[in-house]
């Protein structure tokens, strides 16, 4: 893909999808959009970060019930989702598929309602993941008039691809492939219709700028709360230690 890892541009591309937003709020196991609003804080955007799989000094005493509270007063403005199964219309499915069970939906629904935006992500990109209509609806990609809805989807970000939502058409437009990927094997592993211009742009990678915090700072950030994650990406290029940053 090039001198960076998928890993990084990722985050990159997260970071650039949450620009200006005052505060964002990260799931469980979820180490690539940490990275991308670490990434954010270590450039010195002024971004309140509500991260879930933080081990020590996690500000919410009562776990998810305080996210939700925040996301009901309209004081989330990213969420991310991501599932089993994702379709055209930007439904999520986090209950089964292909007679297999997973964890359930928990609170997907409602974060999906009452966050300003929601950024898919899913790095897996496949038709078994990428399905022309989900299974189970654990969070709808929109709803009917009348219904009560402050947010929706923004992007839908995968290991080959980034998509634009469309809230007047209720459908994805391919924004740009990633660097090692075509757009001929992006719709071949994409089980549902997308909108395409007369040419597709590559996605942007890491600048030198990016990759130099996310190997520094970032890593040093991110280590605490995913070991192995940080380990994964970043042990072979030796991040400086906390103690001589």
């Amino acid at each position: 893909m090039g001198p960076y890892a998928r890993e990084e541009l990722l985050a990159g591309v997260i970071a650039r999808l949450i620009g200006d937003a005052a505060h964002v709020a990260v799931g469980a196991a979820s180490p690539i959009p940490a990275t991308a609003c670490a990434l954010l804080a270590a450039r010195g955007d002024k971004l309140r970060v509500s991260l879930l799989h933080k081990r020590k000094g996690n500000p919410f005493s009562e776990g998810s019930r305080e996210l939700f509270d925040l996301a009901g007063q309209g004081r989330i403005d990213v969420f991310f989702l991501g599932g089993a199964q994702i379709d055209g219309e930007a439904n999520v499915n986090l209950v089964r598929a292909e007679g297999r069970r997973f964890p359930g939906s928990f609170g997907s629904a409602f974060m999906y309602f009452a966050a300003r935006r929601t950024i898919l992500f899913r790095e897996e990109h496949s038709r078994r993941v990428l399905v022309p209509k989900v299974e189970f609806v654990s969070a709808p990609g929109s709803s009917p008039p009348g219904v009560w809805r402050r947010g929706g989807p923004q992007a839908l970000l995968t290991g080959k691809a980034l998509f634009a939502w469309q809230p007047g058409r209720r459908r994805f437009r391919l924004e740009s492939v990633h660097p090692g990927s075509s757009l001929e094997e992006v719709r071949d592993c994409t089980g549902f219709e997308f909108d395409c211009g007369p040419t597709v742009a590559a996605t942007a990678p890491p600048s030198a700028a990016e990759l130099e915090l996310l190997r520094g700072p970032v890593a040093r950030a991110i280590a605490p709360n995913y070991p192995a994650f940080a380990a994964k990406v970043w042990l072979s290029r030796s991040p400086p230690s906390a103690a001589s940053a």
